[in-house]
């Protein structure tokens, strides 16, 4: 992707197509449909991160394009959204599809307690 071009068509559609909810999240991953990775730093992902995630942090991700699937959606996440926009930036310039999650990391914690969890972790495990 030549990011000046992306740039000079960027528009509200553009705009809605970078980003992902998590109902949307959830729901591609329950299909296998989407690689989830977790941009932290390995000490933060040491200290805490979900099992569906793999950790590619950041400053590791131009060495490490080869673990990426091209195949499928990949959603990039932090704990808010400033790497994980940087990582998605640096995706789609390396020819993958993909978005970043709107609500962050901390966000996904918030929305899958209790039985949102709970169902969410059956529906995996099927």
């Amino acid at each position: 992707m030549d990011l000046e071009k992306y740039l000079s068509k960027f528009d509200y559609e553009a705009r809605k197509k970078m980003k992902i909810q998590i109902p949307e999240l959830l729901e591609l991953l329950k299909n296998d449909e989407v690689q989830f990775i977790d941009v932290r730093f390995k000490e933060e992902f040491e200290l805490w991160h979900f099992s569906f995630s793999i950790n590619i942090p950041l400053n590791e991700m131009p060495d490490r394009l080869d673990e990426i699937n091209k195949n499928k959606l990949v959603v990039t996440a932090c704990p808010y959204y400033d790497r994980a926009i940087m990582g998605r930036i640096f995706l789609m310039q390396n020819g993958f599809n993909a978005r970043y999650l709107v609500e962050g990391l901390l966000g996904l914690a918030d929305y899958l307690r209790g039985d949102n969890a709970k169902h969410f972790y059956t529906s995996l495990n099927k």
